[in-house]
């Protein structure tokens, strides 16, 4: 497929250059070590099941290649420190996580085949199919996104407070050919085999007769993350989502019982216990969503809140969300204030590396995924809403064009990626970390502060101003014309960078021993 091209001139010393995929295969057959290893894993982790030594010996010897791996790219230099250090106890984090789900015996057959073997081999280690990888940094010069979110409809059974996406009982939703489309163009453009379903709620999606899980069973190469509030999981769905094991629910929570009712409703807290309650006996390799604001950020991580989720519940993961002002009823008022987020990044690490739990939260664990992942950076992602609007990301609702457009026009996921709006955005991603130009003792843009929109604001109003990329909802267009909104996130970012600056130049951008 054009993968070995003929050799071009070096512009250095005239001899030929050797080609992108000869370039990559040594590191290629590092992967593939690993990735047989993994697969081997795979295959012996039913038959091992409870016997936790071998487990804990595999668990031991893998940590100590992963900790060998950081010390080698700490003396190579080319990126900070603490950055080095917060992805290696994230992935100790991901492999006591995985260890412990396996003594336990919580997980079917075939969840531990998927999980082990396409989400974990095959995109984070690998980090992606090679084919697509290849050809598309043969022909866009960088690494393509590494995977896609959707959300399909915009649909959902609960009014939450706030909500980001203003769902509700509406008909709005994608055609289900154009999702099934995106999700094989984006393993075979992009190499990408994780997809993302968010909403409105994903199980409440339905065309043609067919489902979020009729998805995840069409693509069994690929592995579907899906926030979802739960209550729609039933006997049967839970189920089928344990034979079918590439399909991991995030269950939205606010916290305990008062949290989360005064947000989503009256009663929703017993049925997202109830739901957990067949997740978890039904095998299902399953996680919670939590949104921070101002009123329960000093509750998500509570010890309270993480034993309940973690240790009764039998959740996996968490992914951490701070209020956004955008969506239902925006207001600056519940954005998480500088303190508060302070306190959550320490509590965050504190669970990480004493409790090795898998805690994502895509602001103040900025670090761990090199910053903001945004507009299909290098391994990160685009969205795409229920009527086709092609965003940066869930939390910038604007949008150059629709995937229905592009799709018209016979073009593919790889020419929305190339939109400007979308270059602009990637353009500022590396003028602000540096990254590539970064050298040890070097300036390296604040990754504690990784989001455009909402850490960087007024640089992003130019941007946004500069592309006319349109809004996708009513609130984003009155956020768009006010002034007050625009000063006070300007505010927030100083305040912010005022406790988070001399954190990230002590922390992060010094070796320490």
């Amino acid at each position: 497929m054009g993968l070995i091209m003929s050799p071009a001139k070096n512009h250095r010393g005239g001899q030929p250059e050797i080609p992108l995929a000869e370039r990559l295969r040594p590191r290629q057959r590092r992967r593939s070590l690993k990735r047989g290893m993994i697969s081997f894993a795979a295959w012996a982790a039913p038959r091992v099941g409870r016997k936790t030594p071998l487990l804990r010996t595999f668990a031991n010897s893998w940590e100590q290649k992963m900790r060998q791996g950081t010390e080698a790219e700490m003396r190579a230099g080319l990126r900070p420190p603490g950055v080095l250090r917060d992805r290696l106890d994230v992935g100790v984090a991901i492999l006591r996580t995985l260890e412990r789900a396996l003594a336990e015996d919580r997980l079917s057959r075939n969840t531990i085949k998927k999980l082990l073997t396409v989400l974990i081999g095959d995109s984070m280690v690998s980090h992606g199919i090679y084919d697509g990888k290849v050809r598309f940094k043969e022909e866009h010069g960088v690494r393509p996104p590494g995977f896609l979110l959707v959300s399909p409809t915009k649909t959902c059974n609960l009014r939450c407070e706030g909500c980001y996406a203003d769902s509700g009982p509406t008909r709005e939703k994608l055609e289900w050919d154009i999702i099934d489309r995106m999700v094989r163009e984006c393993y075979e453009l992009w190499g990408g085999p994780f997809i993302v379903i968010s909403g409105g709620e994903p199980l409440a999606y339905e065309d043609q007769g067919k489902g979020i899980l009729d998805l995840a069973e069409k693509h069994p190469e690929c592995y579907f993350l899906m926030y979802t509030n739960g209550t729609l999981i039933d006997d049967e769905m839970a189920e089928r989502l344990g034979k079918l094991g590439n399909l991991t629910p995030a269950v939205s929570v606010e916290g305990l019982q008062e949290k989360t009712e005064r947000r989503r409703g009256e009663g929703v807290f017993d049925r997202i216990v109830a739901a957990m309650d067949r997740l978890r006996w039904r095998k299902v390799f399953f996680g919670i969503s939590l949104t921070a604001t101002r009123e329960n950020a000093d509750e998500v991580l509570s010890d309270e809140v993480v034993d309940f989720y973690f240790d009764k519940m039998g959740a996996r993961y968490a992914w951490i969300f701070h209020y956004m002002p955008i969506g239902r009823s925006y207001t600056l008022d519940l954005l998480p204030t500088p303190e508060q987020r302070l306190g959550m990044w320490q509590r965050a690490w504190e669970l990480i590396r004493q409790r090795h739990l898998f805690i994502a939260d895509f602001w103040n664990l900025g670090t761990a995924s090199f910053g903001c992942i945004a507009a299909g950076h290098e391994g990160g992602y685009m969205t795409v809403d229920w009527n086709g609007n092609i965003s940066p990301c869930v939390f910038i609702p604007y949008s150059p064009l629709n995937i229905h457009d592009v799709y018209a026009r016979g073009k593919s996921l790889n020419d929305a990626w190339a939109h400007p709006f979308f270059g602009r955005l990637r353009a500022w991603q590396d003028r602000y970390s540096n990254e590539k130009n970064y050298t040890q003792g070097g300036w390296h843009g604040n990754w504690l502060m990784p989001c455009p929109n909402r850490d960087h604001h007024a640089e992003f109003y130019e941007i946004l101003e500069e592309s006319r990329a349109r809004p996708i909802d009513e609130p984003a267009e009155v956020a768009l014309h006010d002034p007050d909104y625009h000063k006070g996130l300007e505010a927030y970012n100083r305040a912010v960078a005022e406790l988070l600056e001399p954190i990230w130049k002590e922390q992060y951008l010094k070796l320490r021993s």
